[in-house]
């Protein structure tokens, strides 16, 4: 009898422990694309890390409308969402630039904490241009490369 109690109960318990709440999430979007620290940059064709994987590196490229590095034509103006899985310390932040080439006059900075953006609709380069489908190039720097203002989310 005592065998048959403790079968029973732990059925019970195993029960009550796969109902699963109707408003539970599975894990999706820029969420489920996270790999750890892997030394990485990513972007992708639509918000929330989803559509095309445009690229991932882990180093500069200085144009992404040119054949050459992770980013090739076509990539160019067309990230709706990024991500830094970089290592932390050094040049652990992201700068993506307007144009190609680095030129500090448009960029945002995105810090390895933040670990991505899942929509750029939301966020603006130094010169208030909105940074949806309008990245051209990045670089990794040090936090103290980017101006207070320059970091996206």
């Amino acid at each position: 009898m005592r065998k048959l109690t403790l079968v029973i109960a732990t059925l019970g318990l195993a029960a009550l422990g796969l109902s699963v709440p109707a408003n539970a999430h599975a894990v999706s979007g820029c969420n489920a694309k996270w790999p750890g620290r892997d030394g990485y940059v990513r972007a992708w064709r639509d918000a929330d890390c989803q559509g095309e994987l445009l690229g991932a590196t882990p180093g500069n490229d200085p144009d992404w409308s040119d054949n050459f590095d992770a980013f090739r034509s076509g990539d160019q103006n067309a990230a709706s969402s990024v991500m830094n899985s970089g290592f932390v310390g050094g040049k652990d932040v992201v700068a993506f630039y307007y144009l190609p080439g680095y030129p500090s006059s448009a960029y945002g900075c995105l810090k390895p904490g933040e670990l991505y953006v899942d929509n750029l609709a939301r966020n603006h380069f130094t010169n208030g241009e909105n940074m949806n489908d309008n990245i051209m190039s990045h670089v990794w720097v040090a936090s103290s490369a980017c101006a207070p203002g320059s970091f996206i989310s």
